[in-house]
């Protein structure tokens, strides 16, 4: 699961109201109405949006934090257009969101400011494809199912799923990744060169314009810098990417464990003998009996490892077998293997259906889902003292997760109108970040800082770290200001 969109914000005169626990600001009307008239002159009429539904649209994503709508909402058809957009939000100190599909789930497209929202889904376009070199160039409206299909007669691929059918551009801007990560790695090893509009409206090309070798040495690694900068530095609008070629075999797996501590030794020993595992997914107890139940299977109900082998047929062989023999070894039985599509796809949807069978432990409630990634040697000690926590406050939580590069998510489900549910919520997943943080790791391995990490941000990188970000968005916003999404040492979570 991941955070797809971006947004760009930076100084300008605003009239301060209070939302909630999220200090909110509303542009001034006058602003506003007197760049309508310019943005129409690049956008068409039909390319800006002052309606209430429209704005309201674009002011929030999958996430639980609902803040401010932007003012306006503007459509742009070319980079040109994003271009000139930025100029006149530049020249008038107006906030710039782009946004991409709203799949996000940490409220990085909540307009706190007002301002303008980017909505880059007329930029569609498939724009180059290099089928010999293993590459792509997309825009910011094409998104990664939307590529895969335009794929499907080249023997090519794009492999990073978070889940979603986000923007490809999007996961760029948060470093998306998901189930294939432990083979083919997240967004940060999949971008080759990015197109990006800077706020004052400037086109910056990342690793040179038009330029897409699989490695570089020269000068600064700019295109890492905006990969996962969730649209602070500016507007990505064209992303050259990694393709793979159509593994000539699959096979999938399901294997149940007596303990947590023994799902992950497993994974950890198939990682050391080399297997080449595409996908080893980690589901708790609860969250294997939520998944029974939302889509009738029969799992046992213990920790329990979803796996998939990509391959030749004969190199799958040897991958099941040491696979196999390695999982017997720390007690784990009911081994189901999966090897026609149709089979592997049911399987794999029981896992990609996990937040909704989540939602089905508690009709009528809302879900949030936490992030956390530790050192795979960490893992079941933050799993075991994470699931102890849930219990002794009374939380639903099941557990899901990347359990091949330590990433994990608590898929909470909860009730957003009771507030001490909400508060306890809000006070567990503080505690689940910070333990995450005390064992090496990070509180995000995916989804993004968004609204609610900030303080843990500046925790867990230490302030300069934070010195050198806020310098480096200095120097791209143009303006001097940093982004303030909520008040500064806070961590907003709200619905």
């Amino acid at each position: 699961m991941a955070l797809f969109m971006q947004a760009l914000c930076f100084s300008s005169p605003r009239l301060p109201f209070i939302c909630g626990r999220c200090r909110t600001y509303s542009a001034q009307a006058g602003a506003v109405e007197r760049v309508l008239s310019a943005f129409r002159s690049v956008s068409g009429d039909e390319g800006v949006s002052v309606g209430s539904a429209v704005r309201e649209q674009h002011g929030r994503d999958e996430s639980v934090h609902r803040c401010q709508p932007p003012d306006v909402v503007v459509f742009p058809r070319s980079v040109e257009e994003v271009s000139a957009l930025a100029k006149i939000c530049h020249h008038h100190q107006l906030p710039m969101i782009p946004f991409g599909t709203g799949t996000g789930l940490e409220g990085g497209v909540g307009a706190l400011k007002g301002g303008v929202c980017f909505s880059l889904r007329k930029m569609d376009q498939v724009l180059d494809l290099h089928q010999e070199d293993f590459d792509v160039t997309v825009e910011p409206g094409v998104t990664r199912k939307g590529l895969n299909s335009y794929l499907r007669d080249t023997g090519l691929w794009f492999p990073v799923d978070p889940g979603a059918d986000a923007s490809l551009c999007g996961m760029a801007a948060t470093s998306a990744s998901g189930t294939n990560a432990v083979r083919y790695g997240t967004m940060r090893e999949n971008v080759l060169n990015l197109e990006v509009v800077l706020a004052d409206g400037t086109v910056l090309h990342t690793a040179g314009k038009g330029r897409r070798p699989r490695k570089t040495s020269a000068g600064y690694n700019l295109t890492n810098l905006f990969v996962g900068s969730e649209g602070t530095l500016g507007i990505i609008t064209k992303a050259t990417l990694r393709l793979f070629g159509i593994p000539e075999s699959m096979v999938s797996a399901v294997c149940s464990f007596p303990s947590v501590q023994s799902a992950v030794d497993s994974t950890v020993q198939i990682l050391q003998a080399g297997v080449p595992i595409a996908r080893i997914e980690f589901l708790d107890d609860v969250m294997i009996n939520a998944c029974n139940r939302f889509n009738n299977l029969s799992y046992a109900v213990t920790p329990t490892l979803f796996l998939e082998f990509h391959g030749s047929s004969k190199s799958m062989e040897e991958q099941v077998s040491i696979t196999e023999e390695i999982t017997r070894d720390n007690g784990g039985s009911d081994f189901a293997w999966a090897e026609d599509e149709e089979t592997r796809g049911r399987l794999w949807k029981a896992r990609h259906d996990a937040w909704y069978a989540a939602l089905a432990l508690r009709p009528g409630c809302k879900a949030y889902s936490t992030d956390v990634c530790v050192p795979i040697s960490r893992l079941p000690q933050i799993i075991v003292e994470t699931k102890e926590d849930l219990i002794r406050n009374n939380i639903t939580g099941p557990i899901a997760g990347h359990v091949g590069d330590g990433n994990f998510h608590c898929l909470i489900v909860l009730d957003p109108n009771d507030p001490d549910e909400v508060q306890r919520v809000h006070s567990f997943t503080e505690r689940l970040a910070r333990r995450a943080l005390a064992m090496d790791g990070t509180c995000t391995g995916e989804h993004g800082i968004g609204l609610g990490k900030r303080a843990l941000l500046r925790e867990e990188v230490g302030p300069l770290a934070i010195e050198v970000m806020q310098e480096h968005y200095r120097r791209y916003s143009a303006l001097g200001f940093l982004t303030t999404r909520c008040q500064e040492n806070e961590v907003c979570f709200r619905f």
